[in-house]
């Protein structure tokens, strides 16, 4: 394969600033194709990228020459345009939360392993340099026994990014299903999974109380519980209108991890003997900086389908994040702690 083909389906604020941006920087593919139900974006940016237009995600999907697909839609339409894509034999990298339901991800993960194509679910945070060399410490074991964390991710609200604004899908229920814990709670129970392994169980409070004219939640407070006995609250919400966090505090037997607390040192360890070691890497990115022009995303998603290797966040992954979510659901609902599920899907061969 000389060049990996490329489709972007949804040329809405994901599309446009990240995926297309990221796949047009990436010397191994060609962006041949693009799709907006608004064919005036689609347009747009199919004559930025050289690309055919389309309106239509199925008439997309019949182009032989297509060899990947980003569904970077609604999250409601996640599950049906991937299961679609894997059908017609594409690669699919698609947007968290990959799905609405435990149900829809296995079956985007059947349609994965049936048509022998990647599935790759769009979690950045994993790739964010002061996250991947805190997992390094941890995995050294010298911070010692994991006792407890906190993850936070809050900025105004996705009205200050959408290009639909304050009438964007992010409010509307029957299309997002989520709110602010399926646009950052689950990029966080991505992370905490990543960094101190899985989540057993949850508990929750999850309101509306922040914004106008939706029922979508768009504050949550979780607290979390992993296999190994460590416990920790998870944060997501729209209502930080001064401004964002995407913090995240560890704290273990000898010493203090914060992770993108700090402006300019976006790891601190702090040690029990009093050794403080700052760490100035490359800072995660945001919408209110331009955006992200090297999420990792798009790198790890083409080299997966190059070198023939299974993603770093497959499917499978994607689920168990998203499970944790659904739990936190669950228990705001019932008013009691859920156990998550951690039963493999049911894959037939």
């Amino acid at each position: 394969m000389s060049k990996v083909k490329v489709g972007v389906i949804g040329c809405g604020a994901i599309g446009r600033r990240r995926h297309l941006p990221e796949y047009a920087a990436h010397e191994n593919v060609e962006i041949v194709a693009v799709c907006d139900i608004v064919e005036e974006r689609s347009n747009e940016m199919a004559e930025l990228y050289g690309a055919t237009a389309y309106v239509d995600y199925t008439e997309l999907l019949k182009n032989e020459e297509i060899d990947a697909v980003s569904v970077c839609l609604p999250n409601a339409m996640h599950a049906p345009v991937t299961i679609d894509a894997l059908n017609a034999g594409k690669h699919v990298l698609c947007e968290k939360p990959m799905a609405t339901s435990r149900q829809e991800a296995e079956e985007m993960i059947q349609a994965s392993i049936e048509n022998n194509k990647k599935l790759m679910i769009a979690h950045n945070q994993r790739f964010v340099a002061s996250h991947v060399k805190a997992k390094q410490i941890l995995d050294s074991g010298e911070i010692g026994k994991i006792y407890s964390f906190r993850t936070t991710f809050g900025h105004p609200g996705p009205e200050q990014w959408s290009v639909d604004g304050a009438t964007s899908w992010f409010f509307d229920k029957e299309r997002a299903f989520i709110g602010a814990m399926g646009d950052l709670g689950v990029h966080k129970s991505d992370l905490i999974r990543y960094l101190l392994g899985e989540i057993v169980e949850v508990g929750s409070f999850v309101e509306t109380n922040a914004k106008e004219n939706t029922d979508v939640d768009d504050n949550a407070v979780c607290i979390l519980k992993t296999e190994n006995g460590v416990i920790g609250t998870l944060t997501a919400s729209w209502s930080y209108v001064s401004g964002g966090d995407n913090s995240t505090i560890i704290y273990g037997e000898n010493g203090v991890l914060r992770l993108e607390a700090d402006p300019v040192h976006s790891l601190i360890v702090e040690y029990k003997n009093g050794e403080v070691v700052k760490y100035e890497l490359d800072k995660i990115q945001s919408n209110e900086e331009g955006g992200q022009t090297n999420s990792h995303v798009i790198e790890n998603f083409v080299n997966c389908i190059i070198s023939e290797t299974v993603p770093p966040i497959s499917g499978e992954e994607g689920m168990k994040s998203l499970q944790v979510i659904l739990a936190a659901l669950e228990s705001n609902e019932t008013k009691q702690i859920v156990r998550v599920n951690t039963e493999k899907a049911f894959l037939s061969k």
